[in-house]
């Protein structure tokens, strides 16, 4: 695999059998993206946008669990990906925390806060209807 040319806060590899980090599945995070990088000979990468995410979940299954692994599933607002796994890498939970920082930080620099929750209405409050 090529060596990373650009800075990171994050990466791991996609972990195969009993944990070990033997594939051509790489995950990169940068300050500003999610990168997944596929392949050997010819390479594969796709970007996220971090102020784009919507919600992250955690899956591990036994398999992954007993070897300190797991599975998180990012939905986000890209036309390309909505649905992003970042498959069996090792402290998930490590992974998460850094990546809810780094989303927060790009949803303040893009001032993009609430705009996850278009139309939706929880309290009633915010209603620009003119019935009474």
């Amino acid at each position: 695999m090529a060596k990373i040319d650009y800075p990171y806060v994050w990466t791991d590899k996609k972990r195969t059998l009993f944990g070990l980090p033997i594939s051509f599945t790489r995950y990169i995070l940068t300050e500003k993206k999610l990168i997944t990088r596929k392949g050997l000979l010819s390479i594969t990468e796709d970007e996220i946008e971090l102020y784009r995410v919507i919600d992250k979940s955690l899956k591990q299954p036994f398999g992954q669990r007993i070897f300190g692994c797991g599975t998180i599933h990012i939905n986000c607002r890209d036309t390309d990906t909505p649905v992003k796994e970042v498959i069996s890498v090792k402290n998930p939970r490590g992974f998460m925390n850094i990546l809810e920082e780094h989303v927060d930080k790009q949803r303040d620099k893009y001032r993009t806060r609430g705009r996850d929750m278009i139309g939706a209405d929880l309290d009633g409050d915010d209603c620009d209807c003119d019935h009474e």
